[in-house]
């Protein structure tokens, strides 16, 4: 008997109803092990061709579902902690609205969970040129020893593979507004309240990449949100000073690449040092 389980899942005007559509089948009907509900947190007014996938979830063409409509644009961090706090179940999967969860996701980490509060896994790259199962795979640390020594150079989860317990996270705060490091401020204070953590080494989420992925990466908006959350890390002692520069030098240099520079060094560097 495994606990029941909401599956999280944001939208926004941003994303195409094609890959939406299959984003919602593969958390859902193509489950080995379907949720209790899937959750749709909706960040604010979205195109026709997404409200008639919005509908079609709502009529109950996926099995249990619930969507929770924004009425203004207001960014992840808010939806996601406004999914959290309405979610009806204890355990939470996170997934995102153009990825494709592999059918035995939930049927392998799932079970895990009844001792576990934080579980990611593996994923895999595809795009509209590179199939899913054929691109380059996306790693973390899988004990949790080695995920908390991960945790002060980079983000220790795939964010769109991760199960969560909800109090856990709820207790450390939830998701808290930081650009694009959100889920990584989260990770951090889960980690330091005392959540049990584990990555699965398979690949349970295949991760859509297109072109403008490593542009989206840089600049001044990215490296000002490296910074606070550096700064933080420094406060709470997850970090040095030194280490806190060092960790600074490192992402400006990361943030102000090209982004074909950028692409080769995330290569390199993030997965080749694991």
């Amino acid at each position: 008997m495994t606990d029941p389980f909401t599956v999280l899942m944001p939208l926004w005007r941003g994303d195409r109803a094609d890959r939406f559509r299959r984003a919602v089948e593969s958390v859902t009907v193509h489950q080995a092990l379907a949720p209790q509900e899937l959750l749709v947190v909706v960040d604010g007014p979205v195109p026709a061709e997404l409200e008639d996938e919005l509908a079609r979830i709502e009529s109950g063409r996926y099995g249990p579902a619930r969507v929770r409509r924004s009425p203004a644009h207001r960014g992840l961090a808010p939806v996601l902690q406004e999914g959290l706090l309405a979610a009806r179940t204890e355990i939470v999967a996170r997934a995102d609205a153009d990825d494709l969860c592999r059918p035995e996701r939930f049927a392998r980490q799932i079970p895990l969970m009844a001792e576990l509060d934080l579980l990611g896994s593996a994923m895999q790259e595809f795009s509209d040129t590179r199939p899913a199962g054929q691109g380059p795979l996306r790693r973390r640390p899988q004990t949790h020893a080695a995920i908390r020594d991960y945790l002060p150079f980079h983000s220790p989860f795939h964010h769109p593979t991760v199960v969560m317990r909800r109090s856990t996270a709820l207790a450390a705060g939830g998701y808290r507004e930081l650009d694009h490091l959100e889920d990584y401020w989260l990770w951090e204070r889960m980690l330091l309240a005392g959540a049990r953590t584990a990555n699965l080494p398979e690949v349970l989420v295949d991760y859509r990449v297109d072109k403008r992925l490593f542009a989206r990466r840089g600049g001044w908006r990215m490296f000002a949100s490296d910074l606070r959350l550096q700064r933080i890390f420094c406060e709470d002692r997850v970090t040095t000073p030194r280490q806190m520069l060092v960790n600074i030098g490192r992402r400006g240099a990361y943030r102000f690449a090209p982004g074909w520079l950028r692409r080769i060094g995330y290569r390199t560097v993030v997965e080749g040092s694991l």
